[in-house]
């Protein structure tokens, strides 16, 4: 059921969402060769506690994976998506792109974020990858008002996309947010203009898209959470929580 959000509920959501966006710009200080990507998570989880909320990925259960999620970031490096684990021995080196998504609650309410970040000096082919699945982003973020429909959004992600020869995952979807960490809808990035439930105000939800410069299949490793390309080739990931208003749409986690 899609929960329209009242006054006091957009109010904690701001909160959240702030404290979602203050640990991706943290990263954003912390990311360089050399770093584990367990330092980052660790860094990320007090923050978390500090400002007196609780991660919101740490202990997270799916049916399909062996064990609950162990980290409050998500830590996805080069071909790797989505749900990459937080470890010790994932050293970041010179040039390579780390997508880290995190979400934390605070007062009974969520926020979800992700950026992809360049680790030092990064190839121009990266670069491109990550500026075009940020400009994707973008364009559905534009595209979100009163009375326009998930299809109108999806498809304005995707026209960014398919035209310039990137692959988008579809088996992954951005989705509602508030009480719960993931509430309906769920939001394709993808879509026929003017298909799917039409959008109201006062309506909470993420928009994520994840892109490929190569084809678009994907297999989840052995650990059950990390998300990769088949075909090996990079990813980049974007996110933000959002709240529709009357004439567009307030990003809640304004890690930019």
């Amino acid at each position: 059921m899609i929960t329209f959000k009242s006054d006091r509920d957009i109010a904690q959501m701001r909160i959240a969402g702030k404290l979602v966006a203050d640990i991706l710009n943290l990263m954003r200080d912390m990311v360089k060769p050399g770093i584990d990507t367990l330092t980052l998570d660790e860094a990320a989880e007090n923050l978390v506690k500090q400002s007196g909320g609780k991660p919101a990925f740490k202990g997270y259960k799916v049916p399909w994976a062996p064990v609950p999620f162990p980290g409050t970031i998500c830590a996805s490096i080069n071909e790797e998506i989505v749900h990459g684990i937080p470890s010790r021995t994932r050293i970041l080196e010179e040039g390579d792109i780390i997508s880290i998504d995190t979400g934390a609650s605070i007062n009974g309410f969520f926020g979800d974020a992700c950026c992809t970040f360049p680790v030092g000096k990064i190839s121009e082919e990266r670069q491109r990858l990550l500026d075009l699945t940020l400009a994707s982003l973008h364009a559905g973020v534009a595209a979100v008002k009163g009375g326009v429909t998930l299809g109108d959004i999806g498809h304005a992600v995707e026209k960014v996309v398919t035209p310039a020869g990137y692959g988008l995952v579809r088996d992954y979807a951005g989705h509602g947010i508030g009480r719960h960490m993931h509430e309906a809808p769920q939001v394709p990035n993808f879509g026929k203009p003017g298909s799917g439930i039409t959008v109201k105000p006062r309506m909470t939800f993420c928009i994520e898209p994840m892109v490929m410069t190569g084809a678009e299949e994907v297999v989840t490793r052995p650990d059950g959470w990390t998300v990769v390309t088949k075909d090996g080739s990079d990813a980049a990931h974007f996110e933000f929580s959002l709240l529709v208003t009357e004439d567009g749409a307030e990003i809640l986690t304004p890690w930019e």
